[in-house]
């Protein structure tokens, strides 16, 4: 009898956990955004001036990361926004709310990233 309480136990929580996991999966994908709504809150928030226009990177106050189809999940990109690390300023939900952050997730994600060398003719020369 015991054996098949454990087997249950067991079993509940490995679906239980499956499920989490499932939800945390689910967590890391972007909500829908406004790419245009993006790109105005971008120019407007000032993003541009570290991160570049095409979100290309920059050295504005020291190296800014290149936002252009960037690998990285929607939810590590609100968190940088909300704390981020070295000198970017934090951005409250009184300033940028989450839809907004959204929007700008669809714009970086909608900008070209960088080429591989072998695309470019002139280094190919």
């Amino acid at each position: 009898m015991k054996y098949f309480k454990r087997l249950a136990v067991t079993a509940f929580a490995a679906a239980a956990f499956s499920l989490g996991a499932s939800s945390l999966l689910e967590a890391q994908e972007a909500p829908p955004g406004d790419a245009g709504n993006g790109k105005r809150l971008y120019l407007a928030d000032g993003c541009f001036t570290c991160h570049g226009r095409s979100g290309q990177g920059g050295a504005f106050n020291g190296p800014a990361p290149s936002l252009a189809k960037t690998d990285m999940p929607f939810d590590g990109f609100k968190a940088q926004l909300r704390d981020p690390a070295n000198d970017m300023p934090a951005y409250s939900t009184a300033v940028v709310s989450d839809q907004e952050i959204a929007d700008m997730y669809a714009f970086v994600q909608s900008l070209p990233g960088a080429r591989s060398a072998k695309d470019i003719s002139i280094l190919n020369d």
